[in-house]
């Protein structure tokens, strides 16, 4: 069942509901605002409880109360929004947290108070969406939710906009756009593969009006993709290359190229992955789901650019065509690789479709890849590391994800490592030794970009979460499309 949103001017005690949120500043008292709407249908228990509980409306306090029928809502819950300017990713945050809360409680319909901040109500719509997500396909229906959030109504505060209703049917759907590439990644490898991939994102975009064109092995061989197809080729699945293409009505202002690492499944190949945890491997294909995602949601907000979305989709098996340490190919740029380590792969796809897309002549190409322990070593695994072709392209991502409230660190393309990608073999080795992992990764992909402006992002942290957070569910997040979006936004001017 999908999630219907609404939008309301009334006051947000007077809607039924299971539960309502309201938020209040920090000072907070029951003398004005929501508190003394509580306080006068509910009596002194309200000014008792505030004391016990020492709410005050700091950032990240709560405080509930059940009406008892003295109110619309069953129960309202206050959350403070601390003495500090609210953004829109501060709204979309406890937007997607109290969804998830009324997920985890069985309420079926929610009321939610929008700050009173510019883009709120689009950030809230995002953040319910967000928050209410649920991968449930492979539940029988005594394992599915009982009693699922069905609707929720968005109250702004203050002033209603004549825009507000536009903003709040974008954000849905925007929401609904980042919970294709959540979809992507929690799907099992038996049933997303790279043919598969290919047919979702070519049925995705005719439902969308965007263009897909997919590349298959024949037509890889044909064009030279070699080093993705070296890595497909212990696999019985034929690799895929998927392109999207979203272009603006009139002459467009930019051409921009997003490209995704799209490893269904990643064994590690003959340099075999230990047992434990390979069952995540069917996430290494994050940075493609984002790739989707990130075309379904330009279909919704139409920016005046031309966008090209391109991901690699490759299985990484080890059988007995499987390629080897020791290997070398060749690549669609001309350069010849040797193989150091089979379970460094994601590179080697990259690399090929970075190639293919500097051909495009983009004004900017990024691309994102679930592509290195090391910049979980480096960050953790709540934070992506981003590596740019210029300070000035840096301090670009810096401000999208700032506005779009996602964890992203800018790491150094320190010149000194390149010597460990020099091979006695070949044009360059693919691996480096261990120090610094994350960062050779970004310098070999750097030797397949020219001199088109660019942007590596390792997303392998925050890809996935084994704990739900802020706007993330357990398991598939679509972390970085936000910030994906962000950037559109800068380069539309």
């Amino acid at each position: 069942m999908s999630l219907k949103l609404s939008l309301s001017t009334s006051d947000p005690l007077s809607v039924a509901a299971d539960l309502t949120i309201v938020v209040v500043p920090e000072g907070s008292t029951t003398k004005s605002g929501p508190l003394a709407t509580l306080s006068k249908a509910l009596g002194p228990v309200v000014a008792k409880m505030l004391k016990r509980d020492e709410f005050t409306g700091k950032k990240d306090q709560s405080i509930e109360f059940t009406t008892n029928g003295l109110l619309k809502p069953a129960r309202v819950l206050v959350l403070g929004a601390g003495s500090g300017t609210l953004t829109t990713s501060h709204v979309r945050t406890l937007a997607a947290k109290t969804a998830r809360a009324a997920q985890n409680s069985k309420v079926t319909s929610l009321v939610f108070q929008v700050p009173e901040v510019d883009g709120g109500v689009r950030a809230a719509a995002e953040g319910v969406v967000l928050g209410a997500y649920r991968f449930g396909k492979y539940f029988t229906a005594d394992r599915g939710p009982k009693a699922p959030l069905e609707k929720v109504t968005l109250i702004p505060s203050g002033r209603a906009n004549k825009h507000d209703r536009v903003d709040m049917e974008v954000g849905q759907k925007i929401g609904e756009a980042i919970g294709i590439a959540r979809d992507l990644i929690n799907e099992p490898p038996n049933e997303l593969y790279p043919e598969s991939f290919a047919k979702f994102c070519q049925e995705m975009c005719k439902e969308r009006g965007l263009k897909c064109t997919v590349l298959d092995k024949a037509a890889l061989t044909k064009r030279g993709l070699k080093l993705m197809l070296a890595v497909a080729q212990g696999s019985a699945r034929d690799p895929r290359l998927i392109h999207m293409v979203y272009t603006p009505t009139g002459k467009p202002k930019k051409k921009l190229v997003f490209v995704g690492k799209g490893l269904t499944f990643d064994t590690g190949g003959i340099c075999i992955k230990p047992a434990p945890g390979m069952e995540d491997m069917k996430g290494d294909m994050g940075g493609g789901a984002n790739v989707a995602a990130l075309m379904a949601a330009l279909a919704v907000i139409k920016p005046p650019v031309e966008v090209h979305g391109l991901i690699g989709a490759v299985e990484n098996m080890p059988d007995g065509n499987a390629y080897r340490p020791g290997d070398i190919f060749g690549s669609l740029d001309g350069k010849f690789v040797e193989i150091i380590n089979t379970d460094a792969e994601g590179r080697l796809v990259l690399a090929d479709v970075l190639a293919y897309g500097r051909e495009l002549k983009p004004d900017l190409m990024v691309d994102n890849a679930t592509l290195t322990g090391a910049c979980m070593v480096a960050l953790g695994n709540l934070t992506s590391g981003y590596y740019a072709s210029s300070d000035e392209l840096a301090e670009s991502v810096k401000r999208a994800a700032a506005a779009a409230g996602e964890s992203m660190w800018h790491m150094p393309l320190l010149d000194e490592l390149r010597e460990g990608l020099k091979s006695d073999w070949a044009d360059l080795k693919h691996t480096a030794d261990r120090w610094g992992g994350s960062i050779t990764a970004a310098l070999f992909l750097r030797e397949f970009v020219g001199q088109t402006p660019w942007v590596h992002v390792d997303i392998a942290g925050p890809s996935s979460a084994h704990r739900a957070y802020g706007i993330h569910p357990k398991g598939g997040t679509g972390h970085g499309v936000l910030t994906f979006l962000k950037l559109i936004e800068a380069y539309s001017g």
